[in-house]
């Protein structure tokens, strides 16, 4: 304990403070981690080299990562996403609101006339 007096309130507020500095470190090294492995673009070397300060500094690592790399790490985390996110749509497929829209396009750009867009749009509901 930080305070002597045993349980107190002053002690539990730094100890509550303690675990959740240390939840926070852990969950921002998980996620530094995770990008720093996933990377194509950092050789071996400057990988170990991260880890290494990740692991002896350990809050000075993970802000230091965080300020360097940050816009990266935002910008392949939605190249992430959005990967994932056409997977998804080549393996389900897409829903009938996805064609009714394509069907609008297509009769907005003059390529289908109303009545095949009425046609296709009934077969799409039904």
């Amino acid at each position: 304990m930080l305070f002597e007096g045993g349980f107190t309130f002053a002690n539990f507020v730094v100890d509550a403070f303690a675990v959740f500095m240390f939840i926070l470190w852990f969950w921002l090294f998980i996620t530094v981690a995770s990008d720093l492995f996933r990377r194509h673009d950092v050789s071996g070397l400057s990988k170990v080299l991260w880890i290494i300060a990740l692991i002896v500094l350990p809050y000075f690592g993970v802000f230091a990562y965080l300020l360097t790399q940050g816009r990266g790490m935002a910008e392949r985390n939605l190249e992430r996403a959005q990967h994932a996110r056409e997977e998804l749509r080549k393996v389900v497929g897409f829903s009938a609101a996805d064609e009714i829209e394509k069907l609008i396009k297509l009769k907005a750009a003059g390529t289908i006339t109303e009545a095949e867009y009425a046609s296709l749009r009934r077969q799409l509901v039904s």
